[in-house]
């Protein structure tokens, strides 16, 4: 039997909890600051992460159990937020996340980086625009919606090039000592 390995099994529970996390978030919180003046519904944190949990997910569990977790986190926001929320919000997530595999995937021989930063910006705009016409019939939240999701996305990355770099110095620190 094919067990996957538990990297694979959090990172697909993690961005399966970022689709309800931002659906609640909207519901309860409405719109939040994201800096230089701007405002975004709140869930605009959540699906940043989302964006880069994807691409992780991607790379750790497979391109079909990606596609299998946006439908569970779908369902989870239909019955966890409202549900016209969630409808609005499977619909932007389709969307970005068909147009942010269309770059990643080319892009991966790249660099993981690389193709998240590339894969996300195109993401974040396509999901931001298609959301807000969606769920509040205004782009009026688009600057902010960009601005946020980025954020997060640069957060990530630049959080991933950390881990990234630790581990390569911990790798080489053993054989320094030993010669």
């Amino acid at each position: 039997m094919n067990v996957p390995a538990p990297a694979p099994i959090a990172t697909l529970v993690a961005y399966v909890a970022t689709i309800p996390a931002a659906n609640l978030a909207v519901t309860h919180f409405g719109a939040v600051p994201v800096g230089f003046g701007y405002a975004a519904p709140a869930g605009v944190y959540m699906v940043g992460l989302a964006l880069v949990l994807r691409d992780l997910a991607r790379e750790t569990a497979g391109r079909r159990a990606v596609l299998a977790a946006i439908v569970i986190g779908t369902v989870l926001s239909y019955f966890l937020a409202d549900p016209a929320l969630a409808m609005a919000s499977a619909a932007a997530f389709a969307v970005a996340e068909s147009m942010d595999f269309a770059v990643y995937e080319p892009l991966r021989e790249r660099g993981l980086l690389i193709a998240m930063l590339a894969s996300n910006a195109v993401g974040l705009l396509s999901d931001s625009l298609l959301f807000l016409k969606l769920a509040f019939d205004s782009l009026e939240y688009l600057p902010g919606q960009i601005l946020g999701k980025a954020w997060m996305t640069l957060a990530a990355v630049a959080a991933l090039t950390l881990l990234r770099r630790r581990k390569r110095a911990a790798a080489v620190l053993p054989e320094a000592t030993h010669h």
